[in-house]
């Protein structure tokens, strides 16, 4: 389906050192931001201290979420559990504070501002856990990758593997990127943002290579910019339409979903801007460079019929 039809091609490889310089210079910043800044790790990753409450009624959460500020934890999550009248606590480690001692301030706290609010229960989640799943976190990452460029060594070719795991890492780079510079709470949802970007950022790069291998067979005489230029050009439409309608969907997580969702939604929200810019305008171009060409793509059995054709 397509809203309008660009008629003549975009030079996009015209730009390609300019728009992969850019990328490198912010892929380094994003580096150097994870190294000097790190990651501000939430309560999934550090450990710290879980609480349930309950109410008779159903729970304000922005009251309770005011209540917990007022103890100065500010990085803590308050969701509900289960039902709305349920609320669920994570609190970070407080440096002279016990999990006992940090639960019963929330709890006096929380009693100031409604005292019908129930204990359920208070469970301490240990580093040890939060080490685990990082570290699982970070394996999966991995062999996502892996699993990507062996997909595209398969379907295409090895050039537009390394292109697009590329263009995939320059992505996930920036998203860190932006966490550590902002010092926003990375916790499990955010990692679930990342890996989502992972994938839908290969099947935009997967579209266009598609395009790009369909030109060669097609533009025999067109040299490689002018057949890249042209799958971009026509999947254009598409790529707008795809990622307006995402963007729409995100968008209001982000500013309708609380905040629960709102860094998760913020994480899609960049994954899915650089998505777009780096499956045209880093992938293509990596793959132009890499010296791709008619001959890497076309098998065998098309060559046999071009040397019968040859007189």
């Amino acid at each position: 389906m397509e809203f309008f039809r660009i008629k003549q091609d975009i030079p996009f490889m015209s730009y390609g050192r300019l728009t992969t310089t850019i990328s490198l210079v912010t892929f380094i910043l994003a580096i150097f931001f994870l190294a000097h800044r790190g990651l501000n790790l939430g309560v999934d990753f550090t450990g710290g201290t879980v609480m349930e409450v309950s109410y008779p009624q159903a729970a304000n959460l922005e009251k309770v979420r005011s209540a917990v500020d007022s103890v100065g934890l500010k990085e803590a999550t308050v969701q509900n559990f289960g039902t709305s009248k349920d609320v669920l606590i994570r609190l970070p480690v407080k440096e002279g504070l016990t999990s006992a001692q940090l639960s019963e301030k929330v709890l006096d706290a929380l009693r100031d501002v409604d005292s019908t609010v129930e204990m359920r229960r208070v469970e301490f989640v240990g580093p040890q856990v939060g080490q685990e799943l990082y570290e699982n976190g970070a394996l999966a990452m991995l062999l996502v990758c892996i699993g990507i460029m062996g997909y595209l060594a398969m379907r295409f070719e090895w050039r537009f593997a390394v292109a697009a795991v590329i263009a995939n890492m320059h992505d996930v780079i920036i998203i860190l990127g932006f966490f550590a510079f902002f010092q926003w709470e990375f916790n499990l949802t955010v990692l679930a943002a990342v890996l989502a970007v992972l994938g839908y950022s290969v099947n935009e790069s997967v579209v266009v290579f598609d395009r790009v291998r369909e030109n060669f067979r097609k533009m025999r005489k067109a040299a490689v910019p002018e057949i890249i230029n042209n799958a971009i050009t026509r999947t254009m439409s598409r790529t707008i339409i795809t990622h307006a309608m995402t963007q729409t969907m995100v968008c209001s997580m982000l500013f309708f979903g609380g905040e629960v969702l709102h860094n998760f939604a913020l994480a899609l929200t960049i994954g899915i801007l650089f998505g777009i810019y780096s499956s045209v305008l880093v992938a293509s171009p990596i793959a132009m460079f890499l010296g791709v060409s008619r001959e890497n793509l076309i098998t065998g059995a098309e060559k046999k019929p071009e040397a019968e054709a040859t007189p």
